[in-house]
């Protein structure tokens, strides 16, 4: 690049990284993980159907950075999952990319060493292998789609798609999101209002055409038919939650006047316990309680929770990180997890099927 005055006047080098088909031929995805995959969607589409009484629950570290710890909370979430089934239907967070406001970790495939040596390539197959090893367990997983290149890599191995808040308003990600297989869920903008989520999911139930990668790294237009299986995410903004009573009344009209299915998943970090993890557990209760009132709308609920409550700076030192405590948001550690699981799981079995038997 070197001597051209006219293009890439501020890229220091291009690196070529491996086609989403090659990742896939060294990681295949295999016959116990697709059943895991394609039973997790069929799942979640059907409690957004109202064909399945039970709550989803998307959990786990608001980012991976250490493959090992991920690994023994999966073992631990899946054990749990299994205990929990007939009322709650648990989703790992397995979030890989961190939207950053100014600067900062950007997660692990971007940077997966933590030394801002940027190895995307590595992290891509660091993040496939991580899923893989998950849906042979037969955990189903969540994340966000960030980047509208990775989900080449790595959407086969996913059972729910968040589109996060700083791009719930992107033309890029509503397209994106257009084509993609999987249940999502739009949060709502960080100033709280609900215009651009409502705005989101009309756009990515139509069909769209778009610029994009196909499985050999080329470069290709894609033409999807629209996913109809949005719902908005309430996760608070400006200072103020929106998970009560009268926030959740509020939405449900927002979406019957768009004439979008009444679905709502609330967010219970983020702006709902304005970043406190303590708080979690009691915004989960909230919403337990308002479906034991008759709520009919919270089809489901979103934690951060890790081995170990809290967080920790990434330290110049990698040595000295913590095991299973977060490097980005604080998360609830695991006893609390457990606790609030069983609590939910134990008010709402009954409650659960009246609410659709009156649907």
């Amino acid at each position: 690049m070197a001597g051209d005055p006219v293009n890439n006047l501020n890229v220091l080098s291009q690196d070529l990284l491996p086609t989403p088909q090659q990742v896939k031929s060294a990681l295949p995805l295999t016959e116990a993980a697709q059943r895991t995959v394609l039973r997790g969607r069929e799942t979640v589409r059907r409690i957004l159907d109202r064909q399945d009484q039970r709550l989803f629950v998307v959990i786990g570290p608001c980012s991976i950075h250490d493959i090992k710890a991920a690994k023994e909370y999966a073992a631990r979430l899946k054990q749990l999952a299994q205990e929990l089934s007939d009322t709650l239907y648990l989703v790992m967070r397995v979030y890989f990319e961190k939207p950053r406001t100014t600067v900062g970790w950007k997660g692990l495939i971007n940077d997966p060493f933590m030394d801002d040596s940027f190895h995307i390539e590595k992290g891509l197959y660091m993040a496939r292998e991580l899923l893989l090893h998950l849906a042979e367990m037969g955990l189903p997983t969540a994340t966000e789609a960030l980047d509208p290149i990775t989900p080449q890599y790595l959407s086969d191995l996913i059972t729910w798609t968040a589109i996060g808040a700083r791009t719930t308003e992107s033309q890029t990600h509503r397209e994106m999101a257009s084509g993609l297989s999987t249940p999502l869920g739009f949060k709502h903008g960080t100033d709280g209002g609900l215009k651009v989520a409502i705005n989101a999911l009309q756009s990515s139930a139509r069909p769209h055409h778009f610029l994009g990668i196909n499985q050999e790294g080329q470069c290709a237009v894609f033409r999807t038919r629209g996913n109809r299986y949005g719902h908005i995410v309430l996760r608070g903004g400006n200072g103020r939650p929106n998970y009560d009573s009268v926030s959740i009344a509020m939405a449900e009209r927002e979406l019957a006047n768009a004439k979008l299915p009444v679905n709502i998943a609330v967010d219970c970090s983020h702006g709902n316990s304005n970043k406190d993890p303590a708080l979690q557990p009691l915004v989960a209760e909230n919403c337990v309680n308002q479906i034991l009132e008759g709520n009919r709308s919270i089809v489901a609920l979103m934690l951060e929770s890790h081995l170990h409550g809290g967080s920790q700076p990434i330290p110049a030192d990698l040595a000295q990180l913590k095991y299973g405590v977060s490097v980005t948001d604080p998360c609830i550690g695991w006893e609390t997890t457990e606790k609030l699981l069983r609590s939910a799981r134990d008010k709402l079995k009954s409650a659960l099927p009246a609410r659709r038997s009156a649907a």
